[in-house]
């Protein structure tokens, strides 16, 4: 889902372009800055970004708002880990604004579909790194395919409910037309996001900030 101004009411308008001006402020003192300094990472994180946002152009939809598309949260944060991948995304989302000019919608937008996916992205990988074996399938089958299926389906779930709370749509509506469609989108989330990772940390490891050879391969 990617909210147009229309929808947003003017009474949370300004509390949530607070809350977005919040996480940029929390994002500029917990980031590690200094990796960026070191122009590889910076050229990774920015193609990254061009080419995301190319992924989010190529989208379909049945109502204002109601699009279909990749999200790639959860390769983003595992390559750079989530404040990195939370720019990103909000770069994405602010080269869209730009285009269609929903400036009001923008930190909606911003939290559903950049702050919530990476949030779910992290938590899952926290908990298979402190549950589970330091193994390369682990790591590919649950953070990657198992994780990125969760998160869409987790935003899906959670554009539904703020779409009804915010009177939108209709919950009967979106449950028939929307909800079912984005659950589907999980599959192909998943698999495009466990191939990519799996091609990266088979030929360029380095760009993956979640995966260590030594740990996950060596030690084995």
């Amino acid at each position: 889902m990617n909210l147009v101004s229309a929808h947003i009411p003017s009474t949370w308008t300004v509390a949530l372009w607070l809350l977005l001006a919040g996480l940029f402020v929390l994002m500029w003192r917990k980031a590690a800055w200094p990796v960026l300094k070191t122009p590889g990472n910076l050229n990774v994180l920015l193609g990254t970004t061009v080419i995301l946002l190319g992924l989010w152009l190529i989208k379909t939809g049945i109502r204002p708002g109601l699009n279909f598309h990749l999200l790639g949260a959860t390769a983003l944060t595992l390559m750079f880990r989530p404040w990195f991948a939370i720019l990103a995304l909000a770069l994405v989302i602010a080269g869209l604004t730009l285009q269609n000019g929903e400036f009001n919608a923008y930190p909606a937008n911003v939290l559903l579909m950049a702050v919530l996916p990476v949030s779910v992205s992290w938590t899952i990988y926290r908990l298979v790194e402190r549950k589970l074996a330091n193994h390369v399938f682990i790591y590919i089958f649950l953070n990657c395919f198992f994780g990125a299926g969760i998160t869409i389906a987790v935003v899906g779930i959670a554009s539904t409910l703020i779409a009804t709370a915010l009177g939108v749509y209709s919950l009967d509506y979106l449950l028939d037309n929307y909800l079912p469609f984005y659950m589907l989108m999980a599959w192909a989330e998943a698999f495009a996001t466990g191939m990519i990772m799996t091609i990266l940390v088979v030929y360029k490891p380095e760009w993956v900030a979640t995966f260590d050879d030594q740990r996950y391969l060596v030690s084995k």
